[in-house]
């Protein structure tokens, strides 16, 4: 029996996903978490195989919890499940240690089969997204910009930014600038809209 973690914040998709899995002879729901900070510990508590993690959830996106879960656990396979087919959040899937990623409306089979490969040691990537993230390119963004862009997001002034990252205003005021032209925007909030729709975020 194939031990499974089912980590998504909305409740009701979480049920549906565990009923729709459970109906494989093979596949057992141990395990399931309504934030991303709960991933390691659950999936240490519930000894499972395989963790299935919505990208976007509180506490910690599944992004980071795929990385801590590779680290903590580096024999549990990771398959991250999302509604937003952002080709950045599949170059970030892959540099996390994801072992597939696909999107939540795939039929259940689909999800079933995905699970099973992961553990024959096969990669498991949705084509259309695949040819995305292709087409789009690499991330332009660097860590530090990306941090600094992520702290703008909000409305922060770049004082507020500064005293936030430990950095000077000056160079709050060149991270943001670089990433403003690096995603071809006008203005910041413009540039935190371009890099979370490509998943740069």
């Amino acid at each position: 029996m194939i031990r499974l973690l089912l980590a998504e914040d909305q409740s009701m998709v979480r049920e549906a996903l565990a009923a729709l899995l459970s109906l494989e002879d093979d596949l057992e729901v141990v395990a399931q978490a309504a934030r991303g900070d709960e991933v390691v510990g659950a999936a240490r508590d519930g000894q499972v195989d395989v963790a299935l993690l919505d990208i976007e959830m509180p506490g910690l996106s599944g992004l980071d919890a795929a990385a801590r879960l590779r680290d903590a656990l580096p024999g549990v396979k990771v398959v991250i499940l999302t509604t937003f087919g952002r080709p950045g959040y599949l170059r970030r899937a892959m540099e996390a240690g994801a072992d597939a990623f696909l999107v939540k409306d795939a039929p259940a089979a689909q999800l079933a089969d995905a699970v099973r490969r992961v553990l024959r040691g096969e990669r498991v990537i949705d084509p259309v997204l695949a040819a995305a993230a292709l087409a789009e390119g690499a991330n332009p963004l660097t860590d530090r910009e990306r941090e600094v862009l992520r702290a703008a997001a909000d409305g922060s002034t770049n004082a507020e930014i500064a005293g936030r990252l430990h950095l000077s205003q000056g160079t709050v005021r060149n991270y943001l600038s670089l990433a403003i032209q690096k995603t071809a925007a006008r203005n910041r909030a413009e540039a935190v809209r371009t890099a979370r729709d490509k998943g740069w975020l």
